[in-house]
């Protein structure tokens, strides 16, 4: 793909004023994956978004190949193509993150979500495209990242209404994962092809029939089930292919409502239904705004024909869900909010701000994946749940303080236990108590829904905010100490900032009440801080009466003032920036030892003497690293990117079980201490590993 091409398509389908066609030429570098932009424009102008959407989608793309030109070009940018373009950057690439900073980065697109879609629906696209493109045989990185756009983003996209992209994530998931049982099916598929064709034919015939005798303008679609659809409902009926009649299905367009149920009557005059396979989403629509008149009927060939019945706009929302909002607004108006169809999302975007984040993902494929169920309050207010709720999701539901409050309650109006899972058409009332303690930490495995368990993690959690508040600065204390810092050097103002933003916290309270309570890792936090730390303050050479050392390529080390023979220590390998001693030896000049090297105490006092470094190292100095982690097939893999990444040259590797955990031992090519230090603080950051110590 020529980006000539790309950017053309985009002149074609966006209003570009003068200072963006300038901004688009600057846009575009020869580095860029241009197939997989193109592919993502073609997502963009098929939802009808906006132009703020594809110029900050693009800026983005820039950013993460060259972040000083795309910082600059950012200034040229509208406050809402800004939007666009910050919203991006706090989405990573989940392809290539560690299990908790995927967590983390589904979290931030739910919220996200409450503040702008767009960035969202482009990174959903972006998740399709790369789950297309995977390579086999897939790596575990990769593995994980299907079972993730399986467990997650493929129902995320339901949710969102935009059914296509869900079931195109679906299939090649399935595929990666049961490749011969797809490949089986693919096959089988295609000998039924020839007559499912003729069917359409003749079914297609009569349809326009009854739309001319109608005298109704419509549309007559038709298409195959997805693979991975087909494979769902052999599975859940355990039943075989030959069994399964619905494999096609027939869709009609039409103007209105009314022209739905006229035509829904004509097929029934002329097609036996099946019982039980009529449904009218029209009049109930499913949670996620769906609506569309669907039936099974027998047709010539003796088989199950599904056939469904809907207006255009009921299409465009069917296909292209909440960004279908963009197909019916003026494009100065801008969507601050989400639309009233998908309010299941409000009490999900919450969680997402006040829950921890492997929580969250934990209840949000929960919340996901489970069915629907319909209950009412006794004024006749209708509330949805999801299967296997109790009373206490329900009272949750209607108010925090009716939750914590709650001591019973009746359904139909009979007194139940509070455990008690809800059915469809229930009527519940609460009774509550002004003077019970608040709920117990035993409700947690009695609730299904993420509204409920957040809300009771966060009665416990402010019920102990002043003394979390004080355990967090104690752990963060000892954790800067054991490191050999202190915690008033660490909580500088810009890193205070950066550390709020990584865990989405509006003030350091909060932070402190998450690391009291268990929510935050303070070895985790004390290592962010350190990082941010060692990169502002480069630790100058302290000046004074000593030996200042030299490093020839070779290794030696010589002392530019005296002319002293000096050398490395081969018990404790010294680099540059360690605290280093000196001795005497005879004809062997000065040996270099670190301060801390527990052979000193063997060595003659009055052959000690002070040394210093003078200038960077220039040889290549071998430093041991020990790490502790916990027992992970893709751990080893994590370490030798994290190293590659930050070019770091690894000369040794070992790793054994010990103890149900894991140790490894690695040896790698340093010039200074401070480079063995940030290399210890980035493998710190790699979920599963518990410690960290530099051997030698």
């Amino acid at each position: 793909m020529e980006k000539i091409e790309i950017k053309n398509k985009i002149i074609k389908n966006f209003k570009l004023d003068e200072r963006l066609l300038n901004l688009l030429d600057q846009l575009f570098d020869d580095r860029l994956d241009l197939d997989r932009i193109n592919e993502i424009v073609d997502f963009i102008v098929e939802l009808k978004l906006d132009t703020s959407a594809v110029i900050g989608f693009l800026i983005y793309q820039l950013h993460k190949i060259d972040p000083e030109k795309a910082k600059k070009l950012s200034e040229r940018l509208s406050e809402d193509e800004k939007l666009i373009f910050s919203s991006f950057k706090k989405l990573k690439d989940i392809r290539y993150l560690t299990k908790a900073e995927e967590a983390d980065d589904i979290r931030r697109m739910f919220i996200g979500l409450g503040k702008d879609l767009r960035a969202v629906l482009i990174k959903l696209a972006g998740i399709l495209y790369d789950v297309k493109h995977l390579k086999e045989p897939l790596s575990a990185i990769d593995s994980d990242f299907v079972s993730n756009v399986k467990e997650v983003f493929a129902p995320l996209a339901e949710r969102l209404g935009l059914s296509e992209m869900k079931s195109v994530m679906e299939d090649y998931c399935f595929r990666y994962q049961n490749p011969e049982m797809y490949y089986s099916l693919i096959n089988q598929l295609e000998k039924t092809r020839e007559e499912n064709n003729k069917q359409i034919e003749i079914t297609k015939k009569r349809l326009i029939n009854i739309l001319h005798e109608l005298g109704i303008k419509g549309e007559i679609q038709a298409r195959q089930k997805h693979v991975s659809s087909i494979f769902r409902k052999i599975k859940m009926k355990n039943v075989t292919l030959a069994q399964i009649y619905d494999l096609i299905a027939m869709r009609v367009l039409v103007q209105t409502v009314e022209e739905c149920y006229a035509v829904f009557g004509k097929i029934h005059g002329i097609y036996r239904p099946i019982q039980g396979r009529v449904k009218d989403y029209i009049s109930n629509p499913k949670p996620n705004g769906y609506q569309t008149l669907h039936t099974t009927v027998i047709v010539e060939n003796q088989r199950p024909l599904e056939i469904q019945i809907r207006t255009y706009n009921m299409h465009k929302h069917c296909e292209y869900g909440v960004a279908a909002h963009w197909m019916y607004k003026d494009g100065s108006e801008k969507m601050d909010k989400l639309d009233k169809r998908i309010s299941w999302f409000r009490n999900i975007i919450e969680n997402a701000q006040t829950m921890q984040s492997t929580d969250f993902v934990e209840t949000l494929k929960t919340d996901l994946y489970t069915g629907s169920i319909f209950v009412q309050t006794p004024k006749g207010k209708v509330l949805e749940f999801p299967v296997g709720a109790t009373m206490i999701d329900f009272a949750y539901s209607i108010h925090s303080d009716i939750g914590n409050h709650c001591v019973g309650g009746k359904i139909n109006n009979i007194m139940k236990p509070i455990y008690t899972e809800l059915k469809n058409g229930d009527v519940v009332e609460i009774i509550t108590n002004s003077n019970s303690k608040g709920p117990s930490r035993d409700w947690l495995n009695h609730v299904k829904t993420s509204g409920a368990r957040s809300r009771i993690k966060s009665f416990f959690k402010n019920e102990m905010k002043d003394e979390n508040i004080a355990n967090g600065k104690t752990m963060l204390e000892e954790a800067s100490k054991a490191r050999q810092f202190s915690i008033s050097q660490l909580l500088e103002e810009n890193y205070i900032n950066d550390i709020l933003t990584k865990y989405t916290m509006e003030s350091m309270d909060e932070l402190y009440a998450a690391v009291g309570s268990g929510s935050l890792s303070a070895t985790q936090v004390v290592g962010r801080l350190i990082a941010l730390y060692l990169k502002d303050h480069d630790q100058p050479n302290k000046k004074g009466e000593k030996i200042k050392l030299k490093t020839s390529k070779s290794g030696v080390v010589v002392d530019g003032a005296t002319g002293l023979l000096v050398r490395y220590a081969g018990c404790c390998q010294p680099i540059s920036g360690d605290e280093i001693i000196g001795y005497i030896s005879q004809g062997k000049g000065v040996t270099i030892h670190k301060k801390d090297c527990p052979n000193i105490k063997y060595l003659d006092k009055d052959r000690l003497i002070d040394v210093e470094w003078e200038g960077e190292n220039t040889s290549d100095v071998y430093a041991e690293i020990k790490i502790i982690a916990e027992v992970s097939p893709t751990l080893l893999n994590k370490i030798t990117s994290n190293l590659a990444t930050e070019n770091i040259v690894l000369r040794k590797f070992e790793a054994k079980e010990k103890l149900d955990q894991l140790e490894c031992t690695i040896v790698i090519v340093a010039k200074s201490r401070d480079d063995i230090k940030k290399t210890c603080l980035n493998l710190e950051q790699i979920n599963g590993i518990k410690k960290v110590i530099r051997i030698s």
